[in-house]
């Protein structure tokens, strides 16, 4: 099963790291990259520009409303994610704990999410 860990963290702290808490920040990431790389269950991982760059599309009375930014107005924001194909939700949690959400000292989560499968196109 897919799993999509979602990295929610403070952006302020994120603005605030020095150049050495981003190095270790980026070295720690690609060392959770290469041992899923190493275990098969790999499937992707980007960062995020931050939530200022963002336009949301939401859909009122069957048209398209589209504004800048996120409507949510909360501490932490979306800053990445990672998929990873794991046996079972808690391979998926294992995971989660490895990585590192509270960068630059502040506060995080990472979601864990089962994806669902696309279902077959239909002709």
């Amino acid at each position: 099963m897919r799993y999509m860990l979602l990295i929610y963290s403070d952006e302020k702290a994120r603005e605030a790291m020095s150049a050495e808490e981003w190095k270790k920040a980026g070295e720690q990431a690609w060392a959770i990259i290469d041992e899923a790389t190493e275990r098969g269950i790999f499937r992707g991982a980007e960062p995020l520009q931050p939530a200022s760059t963002a336009t949301t599309v939401r859909h009122t009375n069957g048209k398209a409303l589209v504004t800048d930014g996120p409507f949510a107005e909360t501490k932490e924001q979306l800053g990445g994610y990672y998929i990873l194909d794991c046996k079972d939700l808690d391979e998926a949690l294992e995971w989660a704990a490895k990585i590192p959400a509270g960068c630059g000292g502040g506060t995080g989560c990472i979601e864990v999410r089962p994806m669902a499968e696309l279902p077959p196109r239909s002709s």
